[in-house]
């Protein structure tokens, strides 16, 4: 429920950051807000119908497959969300900065030429990127569960807190920056990202598609045992074993090697 809080949380606060950016410069000039009003909350209906259909899409595609198919792609789920998070994280140390500025000329250039159906695609495909991520995490990080209503409420928690970080984050820095807020987030979402890499893995050796080399390498569960407590935070987070297969932690620490050097070279580079 934690991890379905986090990301409702994380990425609802990063589409109501370019929804308020559009918003901002929309009130900001009277004469193109008086008809982009309807197209800025036009695109972002629309991005949340399209993250719905990928919903049902996932959904339903499961529901197609026989067994053994399902094995596979729960397995792969996890996977293609840690990719995608690592992604994430990647473009916004690289775009971060410059964010608004490319949100404000786009919207600029569709008022100037009266372009307004340019504004509700431009709205509609962040909200809809947004929303399609936080559709594949959720998707990835709870296949399987049947918690429904438990993994519910969290999101309406995490959509809530949403709400109230944006306007904390709205005040000009008073209490946390928006700089701030990205470093700190980026973090929790590499340890996510490597908690559902953990999942897939796991999924994938106990299928016997991966070999597990030396199973378990050892044993903390007396120590911390995951099931419970700190230990069950550090599972779900940053994907924590207390008795892991040796090619789990290879795969893990691999993952870790890459991500600091993809992130150490975006921001050396700039590229």
């Amino acid at each position: 429920m934690e991890q379905v809080a986090f990301i409702v949380w994380r990425e609802s606060v990063e589409a109501l950051l370019v929804v308020g950016i559009l918003y901002a410069w929309l009130r900001a000039n009277p004469v193109a807000g008086q008809r982009g009003m309807a197209y800025l909350w036009g695109g972002v209906g629309l991005g949340l119908v399209l993250s719905g259909l990928l919903a049902l899409t996932l959904l339903g595609v499961s529901s197609w497959l026989d067994d053994t198919a399902q094995e596979y792609f729960q397995a792969a789920m996890p996977l293609v969300a840690a990719a995608l998070i690592v992604q994430m994280v990647v473009w916004m140390r690289k775009n971060g900065r410059s964010l608004k500025r490319e949100l404000e000329g786009g919207l600029a250039s569709n008022a100037a030429e009266k372009n307004w159906w340019g504004l509700l695609f431009l709205v509609a495909l962040a909200v809809a990127r947004e929303g399609s991520e936080t559709v594949v995490f959720l998707y990835g990080s709870v296949a399987g569960s049947s918690n429904g209503g438990s993994l519910a409420l969290a999101g309406l928690g995490g959509f809530v807190a949403a709400m109230a970080t944006f306007q904390l984050l709205q005040l000009g820095g008073k209490y946390i920056s928006w700089r701030w807020f990205f470093k700190i987030t980026e973090i929790l979402l590499l340890l996510l990202a490597g908690a559902m890499l953990n999942s897939g893995v796991e999924h994938l050796i106990g299928m016997g598609v991966l070999p597990a080399m030396i199973d378990p390498l050892w044993d903390s569960s007396a120590w911390l045992d995951e099931s419970m407590g700190v230990g069950k935070l550090l599972a779900d987070f940053a994907g924590y074993r207390s008795h892991p297969a040796l090619s789990l932690l290879v795969i893990w620490s691999s993952y870790w090697i890459a991500s600091t050097w993809l992130l150490r070279r975006v921001s050396r580079t700039g590229q």
